[in-house]
């Protein structure tokens, strides 16, 4: 039978993680000294649809499917974090930008370990209009069978990010709502800081968290959870070089 008090302990820390998302490792410290303590929680996690990280001085609680009720919808993030019009395409376009932010730290993804300790705002624009552009190199016909085999709509992203005015990046009133690239990359940048995926460590300079490379290496680069992206985006910069 299990110990009752391991239990309430277990239980003490899943609340702190379902009420925050993160717990000290100092408060938490049963997780890792006590082999049922931990057992429970990941099982814990497990029913709602989410898994533990543990990175630096935290433990997180990382939602792994869009039927946790811990996941950020579509909704909940162009309410809080695009204007009034936003679109589900301004949400796909900043899953490739988010994409796109993590590969420059990861050497296109060939490393778990990251090349680089940090990225300034315009460099990372920069990339971005990179790899849209080899995108848009590509014949219609056969970007459609890369949406059919990738179930993505590259058309559509395109069309969003050429939309968007590619203001001179020195510009100072460029806001997160202004409709240009550079505020588009503000509004992603907001969205990261806010949910403890990077760390702006200096005038738009941006670090990856802890939380960010614990989720990178045991997540980030399968299939499963990228949904083939990586591999458009990196392949066709290959066939660029």
């Amino acid at each position: 039978m299990i110990n009752q008090e391991l239990v309430m302990e277990a239980f003490r820390i899943f609340s702190k993680l379902n009420a925050y998302g993160e717990v000290l490792r100092d408060e938490g410290n049963k997780f890792f000294s006590d082999e049922t303590v931990r057992g429970l929680i990941m099982e814990f996690a497990e029913e709602v649809d989410c898994t533990i990280i543990t990175a630096g001085d935290y433990i997180y609680l990382v939602p792994l499917t869009k039927n946790s009720i811990y996941h950020m919808t579509n909704s909940d993030i162009k309410r809080k974090y695009f204007p009034n019009k936003a679109v589900n395409m301004d949400i796909y376009l900043m899953y490739v930008a988010i994409i796109i932010f993590i590969g420059e730290f990861y050497d296109s993804y060939q490393s778990t370990n990251p090349t680089r300790d940090f990225i300034s705002v315009n460099d990372w624009l920069q990339s971005m209009n990179t790899r849209m552009e080899a995108l848009n190199q590509i014949d219609k016909e056969s970007l459609e069978s890369l949406e059919q085999d990738y179930e993505y709509n590259w058309i559509g992203i395109l069309k969003k990010w050429e939309a968007m005015d590619n203001i001179k990046e020195g510009v100072r009133k460029q806001t997160a709502k202004t409709a240009s690239r550079m505020g588009f990359m503000n509004i992603v940048k907001n969205f990261m800081i806010d949910q403890k995926l990077i760390n702006e460590i200096g005038l738009n300079e941006l670090e990856l968290t802890e939380k960010t490379k614990g989720i990178v290496g045991r997540y980030f680069m399968e299939y499963e959870h990228n949904r083939g992206i990586l591999e458009v985006i990196y392949e066709l910069e290959n066939q660029e070089g």
